[in-house]
């Protein structure tokens, strides 16, 4: 073979490196491509050394590279995916996921399987914590970053799951049942924009069906919508064994799926060389999916000159301070009665500590499920409030002695908590653990609730016993110093809630009905999903139902006063146009803070029922005491569009749309009109 054939020369372009090495594959070779084929490693392909293309090597995520799937390494593990949504911050979320990409670079794999994109339907769902949120507009909007964050230090990025994985009860045999609409507005609309807005190297499809058809075998999910429609170039994936015994060659061929993982079930090599002899198979459908694999393999630089790839960095300084500031920065103050909060040290001389997650680390091997990383260290709480406490402030075990108590409560990765396999079988905390909340306020009247979890929690019971509730989510490596920083007040919280906190769980659309058949599924296992769109917020803005804490909410240290609110344009007329919001924002109070400005649209006039308001913009600003800025947020026309099952398109009708800017969901400071002609 010639020592530097076409498709190994990097100075050609990708379309013409993938031509030539495609026109030298025999077809058994192109067989070969379409699945793992190596029963050893479950996260890596067969090479082909006849033409040097080596393995490709996976890595699970989305918190870092998982221990289990990284040659059992040691890697930085960043706060979950809900804590990073929380932020509200796009650039943020950027430098995560460069900093995972590099990681995943320095162990030596090509593809991080991430992000999660699945929707919050029901706060149940066991990997609520790997997802964003219960909006589509902010999962796409902190996707993005994140894909081209991975994407820029030359690692693929893989949106998973493909689609309406939204709970793990029965995730491989259930069946959600979801209308046209509901599934292009609210399951489909962030990984639609992610495949435009970030160009993903991978999808991956869910272990579900939908519709009554499994996600592997989805014509119309994989290659009318993602291939064809959104002109997808990358691999489409079976997670993993999830191309069940019912499923068929047939089906998966058809369906456009590229790469079947760990090993072979329906693309076996004589599966394969069937449908071909069968002409199910075709030449012109067998290149394609080969050479999807070949063009990512490329891209990501398996196939090239090794030597000319970075090695990337892991366990660095900068990637765990990039680990502790976004857990600062996701941390969400819930209550602040009294303003107890931030803790003055100088002030305090005994806090007394309590609760199952104070001492616990989170970080492991399949800790959470495939998400699980294993960390070089962990700043558990207890060990985060010693540091910042030493020589200050006596820890003591009574809280009847202390100035303070603080509780530090939640879930774990564990069964029945916040994991991959299982779902949540209640939303309220375990008793023991309202038990010691109670008993503690009794004690202490400053007793501080610090809730770490990965979904929302009831708090009926205890909430009015104690001052203040800090969610702090599953917060990485550093989740400690980050909690310890937030409380001392050398962080001013600016998180906000990526999900609507209900009162009970019947107030969630998924069990508002106490019926099975919209969760966990009917007799023959089917979901309805018969909420449609009023998903989260939505659902509680129409039933009019008074949540725990609304989508969008958080506290801070200071007061942000909003000043009137001001259009750029009166009207637009088509749908790739944009407007802005232009509204002033002044730091009222003592502190230096954050304040996400969030803003959402209501269509006045629709000729289809549409939520009482949608999320369409937002923007972060950090103003010092006494600061007055202009934040202006960028809108586009598209984003107040809806789904039409008619055109089977998105559309945006003619006529007024109220646009809303807030704090929170339920709490909207300004208003003004904005035409569509």
């Amino acid at each position: 073979m010639n020592d530097n054939p076409p498709y190994l020369n990097e100075n050609l372009g990708i379309e013409e490196r993938v031509t030539d090495l495609l026109s030298r594959l025999t077809t058994k070779e192109k067989y070969i491509l379409l699945a793992s084929h190596d029963r050893r490693r479950i996260y890596t392909t067969k090479p082909i050394k006849r033409l040097r293309i080596p393995s490709f090597k996976m890595t699970d995520g989305p918190l870092g590279a998982s221990y289990h799937s990284s040659g059992l390494k040691k890697n930085t593990r960043f706060p979950a995916p809900i804590s990073l949504a929380a932020t509200w911050n796009r650039r943020l979320a950027g430098e995560v996921g460069s900093a995972m990409g590099e990681e995943v670079r320095a162990i030596g794999r090509h593809m991080l399987l991430a992000p999660a994109m699945n929707i919050h339907r029901t706060p149940l769902c066991g990997r609520t914590f790997e997802y964003f949120s219960e909006d589509p507009y902010l999962t796409k909007e902190i996707a993005i970053p994140v894909v081209k964050g991975i994407q820029s230090q030359g690692i693929g990025g893989c949106l998973k799951h493909y689609a309406a994985n939204n709970q793990e009860t029965n995730r491989a045999t259930c069946s959600a049942e979801i209308d046209e609409r509901t599934l292009h507005e609210i399951y489909l609309r962030a990984f639609r924009a992610v495949v435009k807005e970030a160009d993903p190297w991978a999808v991956m499809a869910a272990y579900n069906k939908v519709n009554g058809v499994y996600a592997c075998e989805n014509k119309y999910l994989i290659r009318d919508l993602l291939l064809e429609k959104w002109n997808f170039k990358g691999i489409v994936m079976t997670d993993w064994f999830s191309t069940r015994r019912d499923q068929t060659t047939e089906g998966c061929i058809n369906a456009g799926l590229s790469l079947e993982m760990p090993w072979p079930f329906k693309y076996k090599v004589k599966s394969l060389k069937k449908a071909y002899a069968d002409g199910i198979l075709t030449d012109e459908a067998l290149n394609d999916l080969a050479r999807r694999n070949l063009r990512v393999m490329m891209l990501t630089g398996a196939i090239g000159d090794a030597k000319a790839q970075s090695r990337g960095s892991r366990n660095t300084a900068q990637h765990h301070n990039l680990a502790r500031r976004a857990a600062e920065e996701g941390i969400v103050l819930l209550k602040n009665e009294g303003s107890l909060l931030p803790l003055d040290i100088e002030a305090i001389d005994k806090i007394a500590l309590f609760g199952p997650n104070l001492k616990k680390k989170f970080g492991g091997f399949l800790k959470g499920g495939s998400s699980g990383v294993k960390p070089p260290f962990e700043i558990t709480p207890l060990a985060g409030m010693k540091e910042k406490c030493k020589g200050k402030i006596k820890i003591v075990a009574d809280a009847s002695q202390a100035d303070l108590a603080i509780v530090f409560a939640g879930l774990d990765n564990g069964k029945g908590g916040d994991s991959e396999f299982q779902d949540r079988s209640s939303l309220e905390l375990p008793d023991d653990q309202i038990a010691l909340i109670n008993r503690t306020a009794a004690t202490n009247p400053n007793t501080i609730v610090v809730l770490i979890a990965g979904s929302p929690i009831a708090m009926d019971g205890w909430l009015e016993a104690v001052p203040v509730v800090l969610e702090a989510w599953y917060s990485g490596m550093e989740g400690g110093r980050a909690i310890a920083n937030v409380l001392f007040g050398n962080i001013n919280p600016s998180g906000k809630l990526p999900l609507t906190f209900p009162r009970k769980l019947a107030d969630s659309p998924a069990h508002s009905g106490g019926s099975s058949r919209t969760y966990p599924g009917d007799e023959e296992k089917k979901v309805h999903y018969d909420e449609g769109i009023f998903v989260g917020y939505r659902w509680f803005d129409k039933e009019k139902i008074d949540p725990l804490f609304p989508f969008g909410f958080g506290m801070s240290y200071t007061v942000f006063e909003y000043g009137s609110m001001h259009l750029n344009k009166g009207s637009i007329t088509h749908t790739d146009d944009t407007f802005n919001v232009d509204l002033d924002v002044m730091n009222a109070g003592e502190r230096a803070g954050a304040e996400v400005v969030q803003v959402y649209s209501r269509d006045i006039q629709a000729s289809v029922e549409r939520p009482q308001k949608e999320l369409i913009g937002f923007g972060k600003i950090r103003l010092k005491p006494g600061e007055r800025k202009t934040v202006s947020i960028t809108v586009r026309a598209e984003d107040l569009a809806f789904y039409d099952i008619h055109k089977h398109e998105w559309v945006v009708e003619p006529g007024d749309f109220e646009i809303l800017v807030g704090r929170s969901a339920q709490d909207i400071v300004a208003k003004a009109v904005l035409s569509y002609t």
